[in-house]
Formats: C-alpha cells, sequence, structure tokens
C-alpha cells in the first residue's frame, strides 16, 4: 500500500505478546510513530518464545517479529519516577496508548485512564483483557479456545480436542480493537478521550459465527468432524489425486456439485436421490466420500486444479508453507526490517487496498 493515511499519528504500544502489539504494527504499517515501551529486565515475554533453531539470544525471536514491525522501543521501569516521567512526557502528545495488563496492574503502574487523561486528555486508550476488565485470570489464547468452544469443535473423534495452529482468538482480538479504535479516531476530540476495551472472550464468542447460530437456533452441538462442515458436502473430505498430493472441495452450491461430478465423469451422481442437493448430500456424504475418491485417484492434481478452477469449482491442493511462500502473491505480503543487523520477516497486518 502506497498511502500512509497515519503518518501524523503517535501510538505509544504498552501490550505484550500478539493481540495488542499486532494493533500497534497495524497502524506502523499505516504510517503511524509507534512507540513499543518495554520493561529493561522483563521485555516481551514473546522474545523468549523461539524455536530450537533460534540459537542467538540477542536476535529478535520470530514470534515477537510477527507483531512488532516498524516499531520504535524504548526501555522503561514505569514503578520508578525517572522512567515514569519520561513515559508522562512521551504521552503528552499521544494519541493512541495500547495495553493489556491483567487486573490490577494499571493501578500499580499508575496508568488507569484517569491518571492518563491527567497528562493527555484527549487520549484514546486501547484495551485488551483476557475474560473482561473486571476479571482476575490470566488469560492466553489457548485459554479462551479451550473456554469458548473452539476447541471441542476442532479435530476428530479419534484426535480429541485439538487447538487451532494460529493464535486466532488473539488475531481475530486484535482486529475488533483496531476496529473501535478506527471509530474513537474519527469522534476524537482534544479535551475527551475514550476507552476502548475488547476481551479475548468477547472476541471469541464474536467470532463462532454459523457455529453459535447452528447451536442457538437448533440446538446443535458441534461434534469433532476435522475438515467437515456440518451443513455443506462435499466441502472439506480430503482427496488423494493421483500423484499423491492431497486436494480439497468446497461444494456450496447444487452448480459447483453438477460441474464436479461431470469433470469426474460422475454425472449421473447429480441425479442420484442421495446426492441431487445439498441437504441429501450431507446425509449420504460418507457414499459420495467414497465414490469421489475412487474417481480422484485417476486424475493428476495439477489438471483436477486446473480444469476446475476454469470451471469455476473451488477447489484448492493443500499447501505447506514452504509451498505457499513461492506463490508471489503471499510474498508480496512479506515485510522485511533490519534490527542491529538481524533481518526479520513476518506478514502484513494490511489486507486490503484502496482502488479508484
Amino acid at each position: 500500500m502506497n498511502q500512509l493515511p497515519f503518518k501524523k499519528l503517535k501510538i505509544i504500544d504498552l501490550s505484550t505478546v500478539l493481540a495488542g502489539p499486532s494493533v500497534g504494527s497495524f497502524f506502523a504499517e499505516l504510517g503511524a510513530n509507534v512507540l513499543k515501551i518495554e520493561h529493561p529486565l522483563h521485555g516481551d515475554v514473546t522474545n523468549t518464545w523461539r524455536l530450537k533453531s533460534e540459537i542467538n539470544p540477542q536476535n529478535q525471536s520470530a514470534y515477537y517479529a510477527s507483531a512488532n514491525y516498524k516499531k520504535n522501543v524504548l526501555e522503561l521501569d514505569l514503578s520508578t519516577d525517572a522512567d515514569y516521567y519520561r513515559f508522562s512526557e512521551e504521552l503528552k502528545d499521544a494519541d493512541i496508548l495500547l495495553m493489556n495488563f491483567k487486573k490490577g496492574d494499571d493501578l500499580k503502574l499508575k496508568v488507569t485512564p484517569n491518571e492518563l487523561w491527567q497528562i493527555n486528555p484527549g487520549l484514546i486508550i486501547g484495551k485488551i483483557t483476557g475474560f473482561g476488565s473486571d476479571a482476575d485470570r490470566i488469560a492466553y489464547d489457548l485459554i479462551l479456545q479451550a473456554e469458548t468452544g473452539f476447541m471441542s469443535m476442532n479435530g476428530t473423534a479419534e484426535s480429541g480436542p485439538v487447538k487451532m495452529p494460529v493464535a486466532l482468538i488473539d488475531v481475530l482480538a486484535a482486529h475488533q480493537l483496531k476496529e473501535g479504535l478506527l471509530l474513537a479516531l474519527l469522534q476524537k476530540t482534544k479535551q475527551k478521550g475514550q476507552v476502548v476495551s475488547v476481551s479475548l472472550f468477547d472476541a471469541a464468542i464474536c467470532s463462532l459465527a454459523n457455529q453459535a447460530s447452528n447451536y442457538l437456533m437448533e440446538g446443535h452441538i458441534p461434534q469433532r468432524i476435522g475438515c467437515l462442515h456440518p451443513n455443506i458436502a462435499p466441502y472439506g473430505e480430503i482427496f488423494q489425486t493421483k500423484d499423491q498430493q492431497l486436494i480439497t472441495f468446497a461444494i456450496g452450491a447444487d452448480q459447483h456439485f453438477k460441474k464436479l461430478v461431470s469433470f469426474l465423469g460422475l454425472s449421473e451422481l447429480a441425479t442420484d436421490s442421495r446426492f441431487c442437493n445439498n441437504m441429501e448430500r450431507v446425509k449420504n456424504r460418507d457414499v459420495l466420500f467414497e465414490l469421489l475418491a475412487e474417481k480422484i485417484l485417476e486424475f493428476a492434481c495439477a489438471k483436477v486444479i486446473t480444469e476446475l478452477m476454469e470451471l469455476n469449482v473451488p477447489v484448492a491442493k493443500i499447501k505447506s508453507l514452504d509451498e505457499v511462500f513461492t506463490d508471489p502473491n503471499a510474498l508480496a505480503l512479506v515485510k522485511e526490517e533490519q534490527n542491529n543487523g538481524q533481518i526479520t520477516r513476518r506478514v502484513s497486518q494490511i489486507a486490503f487496498n484502496f482502488e479508484s
């Protein structure tokens, strides 16, 4: 993105881990001056979350780098008068402050809204909490995946509950906070600040989407069905091709199904009473899977992908990350930065473009 709409914006980032720092990186990527304040001894805990291959303790960890792009880092201990004074000076001309302290720490460090507004009356405060501002519980993404139903739905009957491989609740909470802060900026005045608070719990519940409605409207408690979709078939079944590649389909409409079975030479399935519409396909998905799987083994992956894409049938090869990052479109979203001689890389926080 060539536009930098927030180049006049100053943000102080007191947050750690992923959700809060991701918000800071979002604004930094759009031109904001983001000052990340870290404790001189403890820093951000994600700098200790390292792969076995990350052996140089002086380098940023990959996890830390993922959420701390284009930030200036200042080490301050806010419990000391001298460092708190330095913090106060930086705060005077800030537009937004980000934090994710557990309950009570804001009092200890004198960063409650009223104390901050005494220094900067128009300051917008963005807060990430685990279970809400009044809760004492320490929360990480995994805890929220467990408590909000995500793990209960993820995995298979054999695997038991499985966490998602990305800290998705943190990511979702970050998006919620960005939206709230953007609204607060539209309403911003110099005389009166605002607090925009997002809990990981609320962000998770608000992201249950159709699974929540399935339960709220029909009393359906999702079962662990792996990649499958409870309402659509075939959708998420994994098929092996002639050249041992793995593919999947998202057949969300009857016309997609007709095109798929026609390509495979199984046109009769489109009029078979067991598969003629989505509801019947969901009921009979196991039988349908066997019929499709046997036929797909006759085709090479490239042929299936290329020809079905030409027919506008939703199909995909299941790719590992080394395959993903050979795609020019994925590489275009990689952001690189040098820190003390170390080249760090992460994916962009920006997935939108302005088109004229």
